[in-house]
């Protein structure tokens, strides 16, 4: 039966969600009911095409993120595909009709990362979270309002905003990995070779200021959606505080992280502060 092998997709989406991002799957879990799936499906599928090019390194990347997109594609169209975590997408995609373009801006920024090692300009780099986090957070969005474009134009701007602030500290974050592992830098005009606290500051106060924007949007989210990116938010906050506090050439040797006793902690904290509406 069709219903069968449709909740077995969106099996397989929640278990990558769980599987690859603890405070992704926490925050979702925060949600209604009646979105959280839809946002495992759209994890799922981000998760994979941003796995093709940063880890499968004993691989042909390249002929794996083609077919990877040929499969996109075909599942779009034909509403269903044998690529379990492709067939949950494209279940949310047309539910709550989310804009091709969003899709295809993804995908993009995808594949620079199969070639493209620097990022020199403003435009570059802005052109590349706007692909890679952005449009992540504009497919969210059209879970959290269920498709009411009204809604959703009110609130895109700090949609894309807080889908930045995420994407810069998990740069800021990554730094080591993505420079010594991947030979990446993303931060133009910012020799990562002599990365000093003046310019560690310069992209922290970018990172508050998208933060600040972005918060003014959770604010006016539906109640089903409010809480789990509000708890989002909190953790990426605390993560950046974690990275403001640390020696800039501390964070070119190590990846600082939030402990699983903290993010609980945190979690408690984040649910006092919402019943008391205290965002």
């Amino acid at each position: 039966m069709k219903s069968i092998f449709d909740n077995v997709s969106k099996n397989c989406s929640k278990l990558v969600t769980n599987a690859y991002s603890t405070s992704f799957s926490m925050a979702t879990k925060m949600l209604s009911d009646c979105i959280r799936q839809d946002i495992y499906n759209i994890y799922g599928f981000v998760r994979l095409a941003d796995e093709i090019v940063d880890t499968f390194h004993n691989y042909d990347k390249e002929k794996l993120f083609r077919n990877f997109e040929k499969e996109l594609e075909n599942a779009l169209i034909d509403k269903i595909s044998l690529n379990p975590i492709l067939n949950a997408f494209q279940e949310t995609y047309h539910k709550y009709n989310i804009d091709k373009p969003l899709v295809d801006a993804f995908m993009n920024s995808m594949r620079l990362d199969l070639y493209k090692k620097d990022y020199l300009t403003e435009e570059e780099y802005k052109n590349y979270i706007y692909g890679s986090a952005d449009v992540v957070g504009l497919m969210c969005l059209k879970v959290f309002v269920k498709g009411d474009n009204t809604k959703y134009e009110d609130l895109k701007n700090s949609a894309m905003s807080l889908g930045s602030a995420f994407q810069k500290v998990n740069f800021l974050r990554d730094l080591k990995a993505d420079f010594e592992d991947l030979s990446r830098t993303y931060f133009p005009n910012t020799d990562l070779n002599h990365l000093d606290e003046v310019s560690k500051q310069a992209i922290i106060s970018d990172i508050e200021n998208d933060f600040s924007k972005g918060l003014q949007g959770i604010k006016k989210l539906p109640l089903e959606a409010r809480f789990g990116v509000f708890m989002a938010y909190r953790y990426y906050n605390k993560l950046l505080q974690k990275l403001k506090n640390t020696p800039a050439l501390e964070i070119k040797s190590a990846r600082i992280r939030v402990p699983n006793y903290k993010k609980i902690e945190l979690l408690t904290r984040s649910y006092v502060k919402y019943q008391l509406n205290l965002l």
